[in-house]
């Protein structure tokens, strides 16, 4: 099937899908790309309600299960598809309606593992109530990245020992735990916090104007590949050149790029690798 048959297939016959945004750019991706479609409702869960002013979009907190199930069965919604990231709650201060209620103690229980453990949960949720999770990346397969080199620049011998140092580092990691990136430079490997790539990538300060070290992004090991794959894009790529991070290692068709084509010029320009593997 051919991505154009793909975004067909998931659109067909007017059928229509929820979609539930969280934060970071995909979702603003996503919307631009389909605004122009009637068949989808937007379930709102960003902080600052980004949506709010969209077609058939709804503010919702995550303890509202019945006010989100509500609204998915009323538009006819059976597949449902995830964007961008909803971080752990504050489970005190939820708003919570009686299937919230019902429902809260499994997710207390399960965000003890981490960030994933509680969407998988919620998956689970929407599929014990008739609605399943598809791919994030439905409805736009040319945001991922497949197997190869992206950029003029390939990884030398030291960088290649920096990419397999970043990945024994990560495969340790808590199958739950948060994170999905990691840098490794000079033998030492320092791993994305909650706060994400961007303040990690903050934290690491350029040498002697000599660029080395690898960004890293790989799944969590326990996540559902239907939700929150890696995200990289044009920022990214600045804020690695920022940090004197001399290339990016992703994951063979579990990742998200986005501002492709911008991305790869600016990293051909500043001598930055892009390698999937």
């Amino acid at each position: 099937m051919t991505k154009k048959d793909q975004y067909a297939h998931h659109f067909q016959k007017n059928k229509m899908i929820g979609l539930i945004f969280g934060e970071t750019d995909f979702p603003k991706y996503i919307y631009q790309k389909i605004k122009k479609r009637k068949n989808f409702v937007i379930i709102d869960l960003t902080k600052n309600n980004f949506f709010k002013k969209k077609q058939k979009s709804f503010s919702v907190s995550i303890g509202q299960f019945g006010k989100i199930i509500n609204i998915l069965k009323q538009n006819k919604c059976k597949k449902v598809l995830f964007a961008g990231k909803v971080k752990k709650p504050n489970f005190s201060k939820l708003k919570l309606d009686f299937k919230g209620i019902y429902y809260i103690s499994r997710l207390i229980k399960k965000s003890k593992k981490g960030d994933a453990a509680i969407i998988k949960e919620i998956i689970s949720i929407f599929k014990k109530e008739g609605i399943t999770t598809i791919d994030s990346t439905a409805l736009t397969p040319e945001i991922n990245l497949s197997k190869g080199n992206y950029s003029k620049f390939k990884p030398n011998k030291k960088d290649k020992f920096d990419i397999k140092k970043a990945l024994n580092v990560l495969k340790k990691l808590n199958p739950y735990d948060h994170t999905q990136g990691a840098v490794s430079r000079d033998g030492l490997v320092i791993l994305e916090k909650k706060e994400g790539t961007k303040k990690m990538l903050q934290k690491i300060h350029k040498k002697k104007n000599i660029n080395n070290g690898v960004l890293v992004k790989f799944p969590k090991k326990k996540q559902d590949l239907r939700v929150d794959l890696p995200t990289v894009g044009f920022d990214t790529l600045k804020q690695c050149k920022a940090s004197g991070v001399k290339g990016i290692v992703l994951k063979h068709k579990k990742n998200i790029f986005l501002d492709k084509k911008k991305s790869i010029r600016y990293a051909n320009k500043n001598q930055i690798f892009i390698l999937v593997i």
